[in-house]
């Protein structure tokens, strides 16, 4: 009886660990379905892999938390590893290319319906006077002088009008909006009923009745070019012009370090704006860096994994049952919560004192590696100058090219730039094969060691750094109001990408009232007496 009793609570709780294990397993692959659902709904671009780093591990986040010597103990990523995709991986370049195939296609058809319609605005007029010589050769009336002069007209126009609508419709595109161009859709359907509107004209009372002026047809057509020029006028008021005068001011707030800007914008709908702004941002902020990021992280981390709680009157239960013991739990749990908010209320006391050490510690340490990187630097380029001076008295072919050069004295200054590069959390950002491009392109338009090192001791804008660093990127418009309506005062709205976001508040330029104080030039004028006589 006692065996059996044993054999059914051993089959019982060993069925129900089994049975918790494929819970568990059915659990983490719901996870694992759901994060790959939200990861398949954000739009994500295919990045090419950057240029061999300078230290190595070029896949820096917010998240991770780096030593300074992270360069000497990291694990080596061999040819398999580099190359391996997981199941996830395929899944999301596969959802990358069918995007890009959509945004391919989009353009494409876009492009192709603006060369149709150019097509039919530049070969209507030319269509108006051929069809007449060719359909009622003999019924036609001479065409005199005036009528000849005409055709010089008709020539002369549609090149200006070719040339026109080539400079303001046929540039290369600078990004691929959300929603179609309200003002430039308006353009062509106008363009499109005004054609239309003509031939409907010029098959009615010209087709159908053979019309025998011929001087009136010329005319007819000239008409229709004078009018696609006026059009054409239109456009560049509402396409160029109308944008210019400021109307809105903008603030853009980047969320994870807040560097704020601020822009003056005009007359232009939210998703117009948006583009201006990400323009602005590439050559005015400086460079996102998440690594600067993760000290404040790892700060909070630590103290927390500082606080430990203990429990004097016995074990806390694992999975408490249903009933009064719930309870209990509860207040188990929340007891212990308080006592977490008690105790890191009395460590803030103290916290700031440790911020302002590990801050002064880390600018010192900033500071003596600047300054050994300034020294190695000087000492380099003193080098060279004293290269120089020897190869000027060699022959011709021996002298070396600014690329050897380069790869000469960059051994010098390597250790003192990898180092300060660590400490300040650039390593990311510079690779060993840009380094050597900037430093040849200093060699050979002789520039002084200040003017090399200004591009690693201060962070430029996103610019100016690799294009697979600031290009590989995909912008998320979020907006209340649709994008194609125009700036109000009070618009919000966000340009989110992978790793950070854009806050953009709009206010408007207020009114400005002016007065004028007329002043009278006589009111100015005063008379000096001087006393002639002296006391004696």
């Amino acid at each position: 009886m006692d065996t059996e009793s044993t054999y059914s609570g051993y089959s019982y709780y060993s069925g129900r660990s089994r049975g918790s294990h494929r819970h568990g397993e059915r659990s983490r692959d719901r996870h694992k379905s759901r994060s790959k659902d939200s990861r398949s709904e954000k739009s994500v671009t295919i990045n090419t892999p950057p240029a061999e780093p300078l230290l190595g591990d070029t896949a820096v986040r917010g998240e991770q938390v780096q030593d300074d010597n992270w360069g000497e103990t990291t694990t080596a990523i061999t040819g398999t590893s580099e190359h391996s995709l997981s199941q996830e991986d395929i899944v999301r370049i596969t959802k990358d290319l069918e995007d890009s195939v959509g945004l391919d296609c989009r353009r494409y058809f876009t492009r192709t319906l603006a060369i149709i319609l150019g097509l039919l605005v530049f070969l209507t007029p030319l269509a108006f006077l051929v069809l007449p010589h060719i359909l009622w050769p003999d019924k036609l009336q001479s065409c005199g002088t005036a009528c000849e002069g005409l055709f010089i007209s008709v020539a002369f126009k549609l090149l200006i009008l070719l040339l026109a609508v080539w400079a303001l419709f046929f540039r290369p595109a600078r990004a691929g909006l959300p929603r179609v161009y309200v003002f430039r859709a308006l353009l062509a359907v106008l363009v499109l009923l005004f054609v239309i509107s003509y031939w409907l004209f010029y098959g009615v009372r010209i087709l159908d009745s053979q019309d025998e002026n011929y001087q009136g047809i010329v005319q007819y057509a000239v008409s229709l070019v004078d009018a696609l020029l006026f059009i054409h006028y239109l456009a560049i008021v509402l396409l160029e012009l109308r944008q210019l005068q400021p109307c809105y001011s903008v603030c853009v707030t980047r969320s994870t370090d807040g560097e704020t800007r601020h822009y003056n914008l005009g007359q232009l709908s939210i998703q117009r704006a948006a583009l201006a702004i990400i323009e602005h941002y590439y050559c005015d902020f400086p460079v996102h860096n998440p690594a600067l990021l993760s000290a404040s992280k790892s700060r909070a981390a630590k103290h927390l994994a500082g606080l430990k709680v203990y429990n004097v009157d016995g074990e806390f239960p694992a999975a408490p049952a249903e009933g009064p013991g719930n309870n209990a739990a509860a207040g188990i749990a929340h007891s212990q919560s308080r006592a977490m908010i008690a105790a890191a209320a009395r460590r803030r006391d103290t916290s700031h004192n440790e911020l302002y050490y590990e801050e002064a510690e880390h600018e010192r340490r900033v500071r003596k590696r600047r300054a050994r990187l300034v020294v190695a630097v000087e000492e380099a380029f003193t080098h060279i100058k004293r290269m120089q001076e020897e190869e000027q008295k060699k022959a011709p072919g021996d002298v070396m090219d600014p690329r050897e050069a380069a790869q000469a004295i960059f051994p010098s200054m390597a250790r003192a730039l990898q180092k300060y590069l660590r400490t300040t959390k650039q390593q990311h950002c510079h690779s060993m094969e840009s380094i050597q491009q900037h430093l040849a392109f200093c060699i050979t338009n002789n520039m002084t060691p200040k003017a090399f090192l200004e591009s690693y001791l201060t962070p430029g804008p996103t610019v100016q750094y690799s294009r697979d660093f600031w290009r590989a990127r995909q912008w998320t418009l979020i907006s209340e109001a649709s994008v194609t309506s125009g700036l109000k005062d009070g618009t919000i709205f966000l340009l989110k990408c992978v790793d950070f976001s854009l806050v953009v508040t709009s206010k408007k330029i207020p009114y400005i009232q002016m007065s004028e104080e007329y002043i009278d030039p006589k009111s100015h004028k005063f008379v000096l007496r001087l006393q002639s006589e002296t006391s004696v």
